[in-house]
């Protein structure tokens, strides 16, 4: 599971990855609010934890954009402030939670897990574009027009990443973090895998498409 740690206390952010990654989490680490929105752009994660007073972009601001590109990551809020009206603005941007420094190490790592749970309870069985759709619990993408095409694998997790925020540039780098996490692969398996796929929806005639941003990765789009 994924995380991105936006927090400019360097020495907490230190303690908090190590933390975190003994605790089975991969984390990206940013000490300032453009990096963290700029890698939330970039990339794909299961769980943002945002420092609310950070140098540039402050976690709020950071939050107010992404959820106004549709990006429906969970987040909780790290912040040495306590006022009500702090928390109230969080929550109202669309923070998942909201944690008051000092905190417990176990308290962070509980409300992390109830966010992510609760990630994967609201995520919907079906996932579309245009005409068509990717049925998660079948593995199948299909249209009306053909029988359902069943996926393998690393296949359905690349479809699943390219169609869970259409028109968002995935990076190469980030499907590699969560499709070859061992490291083993060649970055040119990407391109190989979505070879594959746009292969797969010219046979399903569907009116969507993979494009592909040079240098930067690929993106999902109806024609």
């Amino acid at each position: 599971m994924k995380l991105l740690l936006a927090e400019d206390e360097k020495e907490l952010s230190n303690a908090l990855v190590a933390i975190l990654k003994h605790s089975s989490y991969t984390v990206d680490a940013v000490y300032n609010g453009q990096d963290a929105l700029d890698y939330i752009l970039a990339s794909d994660y299961d769980g943002i934890i945002l420092d609310i007073m950070m140098p540039g972009l402050d976690g709020t601001e950071v939050l107010r954009r992404i959820r106004e590109k549709g990006i429906n990551t969970p987040v909780i809020f790290l912040t040495a402030k306590s006022e009500t009206d702090d928390k109230i603005k969080g929550l109202d941007l669309g923070a998942d939670d909201y944690l008051t420094k000092p905190f417990e190490m176990g308290e962070l790592l509980a409300r992390i897990r109830a966010m992510t749970r609760r990630k994967a309870d609201f995520s919907p069985n079906n996932l579309k574009c245009g005409n068509l759709e990717l049925d998660r619990a079948s593995y199948e993408l299909k249209t009306p027009e053909h029988e359902p095409v069943r996926l393998v694998g690393r296949e359905f997790q690349m479809i699943e990443m390219l169609m869970e925020s259409p028109g968002r540039v995935i990076s190469v780098d980030s499907f590699m973090d969560r499709i070859w996490a061992d490291g083993e692969a060649d970055v040119n398996v990407v391109w190989v895998y979505i070879s594959n796929l746009r292969k797969k929806l010219a046979a399903l005639d569907a009116d969507c498409e993979i494009k592909a941003s040079r240098g930067v990765g690929y993106s999902m789009h109806e024609k």
